[in-house]
């Protein structure tokens, strides 16, 4: 049997890592400001982390949501004290697309509608639902098109109310992401998330914050959305969330009311899941990580904003964008292949900047040193 050939692969075979650094099969060091595209949060295989798993995984590895799990009230209770939202419910699912599956299912049930608003370059997901409202007409079969979903001009507030003014009843929800990640690392201005809020208050549509790779204490608060100082109503995860282990949720405000049979998964929540997941929140609380991903954002964004040949750069906190001129199309491959460093892409010509949380200055500017050498050629 032959692996279904649908991601274009660098010819390199990653060995071992530890925090920002892989070695790939021949000794080779890289520094990693990818992540495995924003999922690395706490450095690669941290300590902490692996000896979570380890105790857990010589007690039990997995039982379904039929019994109680401990581990999951405890996850929800660290959640919502570092995520500042105490008085939310958690749902545990597998991935962000799940999660976003599970959060534009849950309004549906809410509000009875069927419609959602999503955003140009917009990316939510591949499953049925998740993959309507993102904007790649490309990666949508045609067993997933629906008219269901609008799709409005990223930041203009003015089609906002327009569409609601035009659908209002009709809306079950609107999601949006804090910063988009796969549509270039573009920010959703604080005017234009706290307008969102308004009408979908103003309409009981349901105000869903997309923060699969923009939350979890990349940007410097655990939900970027959080700088426009008002709550959504659910809040999508995934990504840094594990730290590599496969574990998602959607934090529901208390106004929602379950019943039994809702929402469901067979892995979401289980107890390796649960580990993976408090060891994260717990490295992320005990050293600071929220902190340090703000103060050596800004620093990388600075120091980025002064490189000649930068167009621009864009984002928050360790989530950044440089856009680079056409005539640059070589530097991510470059970068990987003569200087040693992951980064990510927006196609056409945007660098992404995902590294995990606890990136030292040190190697931000190792990265800027080799960065400026690479756009001489």
């Amino acid at each position: 049997m032959n692996l279904f050939d649908v991601y274009p692969l660098n010819d390199i075979e990653i060995t071992k890592a530890s925090g920002s650094t892989v070695w790939d099969a021949n000794g080779q060091e890289y520094l990693d400001l990818y992540g495995g595209h924003a999922v690395i949060s706490i450095g690669h295989t941290h300590p902490h982390y692996v000896q979570r798993l380890t105790d857990q995984l010589s007690k039990v590895g997995f039982y379904s949501n039929s019994v109680k799990i401990p581990l999951q009230v405890q996850l929800a209770e660290k959640l919502g004290k570092i995520s500042g939202k105490p008085d939310y419910q958690l749902f545990l699912c597998n991935s962000g697309a799940e999660a976003n599956e599970n959060a534009l299912k849950l309004a549906s049930f809410y509000n009875g509608r069927k419609k959602i608003i999503a955003f140009k370059g917009a990316f939510h997901g591949r499953t049925s639902l998740a993959v309507a409202a993102t904007d790649n007409p490309k990666i949508i079969a045609p067993v997933n098109e629906t008219a269901n979903v609008i799709f409005l001009p990223h930041n203009d507030e003015a089609a906002l109310a327009d569409a609601f003014a035009g659908y209002g009843n009709e809306i079950a929800a609107v999601i949006v992401e804090g910063i988009q990640g796969v549509g270039g690392i573009k920010e959703a201005s604080l005017s234009f998330l706290q307008k969102i809020r308004s009408l979908c208050d103003a309409y009981n549509a349901v105000y869903i914050a997309d923060s699969v790779q923009c939350g979890y204490g990349r940007t410097g608060k655990f939900y970027s959305h959080d700088y426009a100082g008002v709550d959504a109503d659910v809040y999508t995860m995934a990504k840094g969330m594990g730290n590599g282990f496969p574990v998602a949720g959607i934090s529901i405000a208390p106004r929602f009311k379950p019943w039994h049979g809702m929402l469901g998964t067979t892995f979401g929540g289980n107890h390796l899941a649960c580990a993976a997941a408090l060891a994260v929140l717990e490295i992320i609380d005990q050293d600071n990580l929220m902190e340090n991903a703000e103060q050596v954002g800004a620093y990388l964004i600075s120091e980025l904003n002064k490189i000649e040949g930068v167009t621009e750069v864009r984002g928050r906190g360790l989530m950044i964008g440089i856009v680079l001129p056409e005539s640059m199309p070589n530097v991510k491959k470059d970068l990987l292949f003569k200087y040693k460093i992951f980064t990510g892409e927006a196609k056409p010509n945007v660098i992404r900047l995902l590294p995990a949380l606890n990136l030292t200055r040190d190697q931000a500017d190792r990265f800027l040193n080799d960065f400026k050498t690479a756009l001489k050629g």
